[in-house]
């Protein structure tokens, strides 16, 4: 017999200890008869003041995870989320691969990443050639952003990195600071704006910009939710968080 709540699908989701967004984000974007299951990887909140301290953090997050999927996998969880998405864009596509690769040998199920989720809802809505992303990361961070982008086919024409000093400073980022972060990043030479790092509430203001720009806005937790359902052959369309989980 499968489960009796989540009778589809057991989804694990794992973020960062710090990080406020996730679990509700996705809580939101579950289809009757799927289940969450949040795993947290334990970190500290540490001051991030350069690009050495912010690699050093995410350094730690990435080291941590295993444990948080080992944890989750005791719930004999169908598939992973990952939400958190810095270090999966370290290195290139490759890079990205890699790193998915031995986190799918831990769980010994499939994942998806915030990195290859973002190129997949990028080709997923057609026709997206430029784009341009907003970051709470350092300098250091968007340049790997950049490079996993450009190598999967996207020309990117700029970017913003927000450098927030703490983790947990990252969920605090309003949406009136982001409106002229995303005016800024919009123009007629890009076809879609990106945001990544998943403690960065916006889902709805996603929402609210392409409705605005008409153009994708693509929020990543939506996008690694959305793919994660899709690789489990889930295709509910469901309303109320953008164009990527109603349409495709």
């Amino acid at each position: 017999m499968g489960d009796v709540l989540g009778w589809r699908k057991l989804m694990g989701v794992i973020a960062p200890s710090t990080n406020t967004t996730v679990q509700p984000d996705m809580e939101r974007m579950r289809p009757v008869g799927v289940t969450n299951h949040f795993s947290r990887i334990y970190v500290e909140d540490p001051l991030a003041l350069s690009n050495e301290d912010f690699l050093v953090g995410t350094q730690a997050i990435s080291d941590a995870t295993h444990d948080a999927v080992r944890s989750v996998m005791t719930a004999k969880v169908d598939y992973l989320v990952l939400g958190m998405s810095a270090v999966t864009f370290y290195g290139g596509v490759e890079g990205s691969r890699k790193w998915k690769a031995d986190v799918e040998a831990v769980a010994g199920v499939g994942a998806s990443t915030g990195a290859e989720s973002v190129a997949a809802a990028l080709k997923a809505y057609g026709g997206v050639k430029t784009v341009s992303f907003v970051s709470p990361y350092y300098p250091v961070a968007n340049t790997e952003v950049r490079r996993f982008l450009e190598e999967s086919g996207f020309e990117v024409k700029r970017d913003k990195p927000l450098e927030c000093k703490r983790w947990t400073d990252i969920a605090k980022v309003s949406p009136e600071e982001l409106r002229p972060v995303l005016d800024y990043l919009d123009g007629d030479d890009v076809d879609a704006i990106v945001q990544v790092g998943t403690n960065l509430s916006m889902v709805d203001l996603a929402v609210e910009y392409e409705q605005k720009l008409s153009k994708p806005v693509i929020a990543i937790n939506t996008a690694t939710y959305w793919h994660g359902l899709r690789a489990c052959g889930i295709h509910d369309k469901i309303e109320g968080v953008g164009r990527l989980l109603a349409e495709f």
